[in-house]
């Protein structure tokens, strides 16, 4: 009943896809790879490529061609130049270390030289060896050898498939065999994959050339080994076929991207390429998955989408070979798969996919702000005490990356970047924005030289509409009413002459003028010195009242004094924003691994303990002390001016 009961649920089962019907890595015995199977023709000759990792140890070993007999593999021909009498003077065995493979050539076949072989590496029966089976016929008529391709796990495979402009109006396709069928996983005829397990790291592009196509398959997996077709028409049916045979292989050398990647609604993702090494001139492009294409967004010339400006930026990172895209302003029409793409270097082209989650931004602030030029602008950037540690940052964003602006204490021209523990805030500020300033400035932060969150600001800048309401922006260089009291006109006079207050000119005697002029100078001068001490003691003065209102009266002995609460209070702001910074970033876990929580042992937690009470009884100590101090002067006071008064004038 049992068995009947499992039968009836595998039949329930649905098909599988081509990637999960596909033996796992641990099926895989050896890495080295070659042909399944070769033909020949008798007379003919026939070559075998077989393809081994590329270690050091692999690069130098002894490669071998032997055939199978029983259980045993008798050696036809090595690297150590053994060549068997069977073979002589028609076999020859070349390595390639820099290609990661070796080649045997065989020529003069006879009927006899059909039968199952190895190639391998090392020595014969290891493990490190490829079954490869040799089929020698008198027909002039070849079957067409699989085209192979030895891949790195989580790298990208790409091939080209060319059949003639006869089939340029037939289907181009890519399925896999699975027994004597191919399972569909792409073709040009549909918006969207066949295979879902494909989606998002599959594309097919049709070529210049008629007939001609591209397939690129990115993230390779231990399942996406094993024979696959592509062709025009229907498989067996009609057009033509041409077989692939995937090997993967694991290269522990090769990094793991980051397959998908998780951002909330309005914020920004981090993606990282790989691009190694990074060559000046190769093109590197960051686009948009899609079945039969993709949409560029960005790459490395300056090229920017348009509905992406202020969005996304590239950033090259020469030390771990790698370029970050970020993208910010996140909304649910990112979602999506996006290709790390590149002219050289076709295998570390890699593809992510993006899933947008409701939620709130951890980076806050305006983001839009407006101004005219002249005036100050602060650009507030506010972060949680997740981001405590990090450091933060802000830039402005141009089609060719972000640029970052120097903080403050650098001292440097321009706009500059200040920060807030107490408040956790980053400022951008510009004592006096020009119309140059308008754009687009990111605030972000970084750990480890990783970038994390960013967030977008638009700063527009208009000129002034009136001078009047903005009497920063007059000429003061240049004559005009406002200069002469009353508004009397100005004419022509002698110099040193002056304005009477009812704007009658008085002129000066000719013997008298040159005292005239320097007094007129030295008012000039002595004029706006006064006003600007006028103005600064008044300032003073304001500053100190505001102080005394907010001030409670301490007594100490005799002695009275003014202590501002308000210091108090910003000390108290301080260490409560720190504390709870401190105590967040140890109670929650960000990433996962953001934050590591230590526990102190018994015997640290007494000596803490025991610190702290001795600190206290310091301070009680040094209380105490200054309080008999001020006791002792208090009274040395008053003994004095007792003194004073029993003592009479002479």
């Amino acid at each position: 009943m049992a068995l009947l009961a499992f039968i009836f649920l595998l039949a329930l089962l649905p098909a599988g896809s081509a990637k999960s019907r596909h033996p796992p890595k641990s099926t895989i015995s050896s890495p080295v790879f070659g042909p399944r199977q070769v033909y020949g023709v008798v007379g003919g000759s026939a070559t075998v490529k077989c393809f081994y990792p590329p270690t050091s140890v692999n690069r130098h070993d002894r490669k071998y061609w032997c055939r199978q007999s029983g259980r045993s593999c008798v050696t036809d021909a090595s690297t150590s130049g053994y060549v068997s009498s069977g073979f002589k003077g028609r076999i020859s065995l070349t390595d390639y270390p820099e290609a990661e493979n070796f080649q045997i050539n065989i020529s003069s076949l006879a009927p006899t030289d059909a039968g199952t072989y190895q190639c391998g590496v090392g020595v014969n029966g290891r493990g490190l060896s490829y079954r490869v089976t040799l089929n020698v016929s008198q027909g002039p008529d070849v079957p067409e050898a699989a085209e192979l391709f030895y891949i790195k796990l989580r790298s990208t495979w790409t091939v080209t498939c060319s059949f003639g402009s006869e089939f340029f109006y037939l289907r181009k396709y890519l399925c896999k065999m699975e027994g004597g069928d191919c399972h569909d996983i792409i073709d040009n005829t549909k918006d969207d994959v066949i295979d879902m397990d494909f989606r998002g790291r599959v594309l097919l592009s049709l070529e210049q050339s008629p007939g001609s196509f591209s397939i690129m398959m990115t993230q390779m997996d231990w399942e996406d080994a094993g024979l696959y077709r592509c062709g025009a028409g229907e498989y067996g049916k009609t057009g033509k076929s041409k077989e692939l045979d995937v090997f993967i292989y694991e290269d522990k050398n090769f990094p793991q991207m980051q397959s998908v990647v998780i951002a909330t609604n309005g914020s920004s993702a981090t993606f990282k390429c790989l691009y190694e090494p990074l060559k000046k001139s190769s093109t590197r492009v960051w686009a948009k998955w899609k079945s039969d294409k993709y949409t560029r967004i960005i790459d490395n010339s300056g090229f920017v989408k348009p509905q992406y400006e202020g969005r996304v930026a590239m950033f090259e990172n020469p030390d771990n070979r790698t370029v970050t895209v970020i993208l910010n302003q996140l909304n649910d029409a990112d979602k999506g798969y996006y290709w790390c793409i590149t002219s050289e270097l076709k295998d570390q082209q890699s593809s992510a996919e993006l899933k947008v989650t409701e939620g709130k931004p951890r980076l806050t602030g305006e983001k839009e702000v407006k101004a005219q030029v002249g005036s100050r602008v602060d650009l507030t950037c506010s972060y949680p005490c997740a981001y405590y540690s990090y450091e933060k940052y802000w830039c402005k964003w141009s089609s060719s990356g972000c640029s970052v602006v120097p903080a403050s204490d650098l001292r440097q021209p321009g706009p500059e970047a200040t920060g807030s523990t107490s408040n956790r805030t980053v400022i951008l500020s510009f004592d006096s924005v020009t119309e140059e300033d308008a754009g687009w400035y990111w605030c972000g932060v970084k750990r480890n030289g990783l970038f994390g969150e960013t967030m977008a600001v638009k700063l527009s800048v208009t000129a002034g509409s009136d001078a009047k309401h903005h009497p920063e922006l007059l000429d003061v260089d240049a004559p005009g009413h406002a200069e002469f009291p009353n508004h009397v006109e100005p004419g022509p006079g002698p110099r040193g002459g002056a304005y009477s207050d009812s704007g009658v000119r008085s002129g000066a005697a000719p013997g008298s003028s040159d005292q005239g002029h320097g007094s007129n100078t030295l008012a000039l001068v002595l004029g706006p010195i006064g006003a600007l001490l006028l103005i600064i003691v008044t300032a003073f003065v304001i500053v100190k009242y505001r102080q005394m209102k907010r001030s409670d009266l301490v007594s100490i002995g005799s002695y009275r004094t003014n202590i501002s609460m308000s210091d108090f209070e910003s000390v108290k702001d301080y260490s409560a924003s720190n504390s709870a910074c401190v105590r967040e970033s140890q109670e929650t876990a960000i990433g996962g691994d953001e934050f590591i929580t230590t526990t102190d042992s018994p015997e640290s937690a007494a000596e803490a303990k025991k610190a702290k009470r001795s600190s206290k009884e310091d301070v009680d100590l040094a209380y105490s002390t200054f309080l008999l101090t001020s006791d002792s002067i208090a009274q040395g006071g008053s003994e004095g001016d007792g003194a004073a008064l029993d003592v009479s004038p002479p």
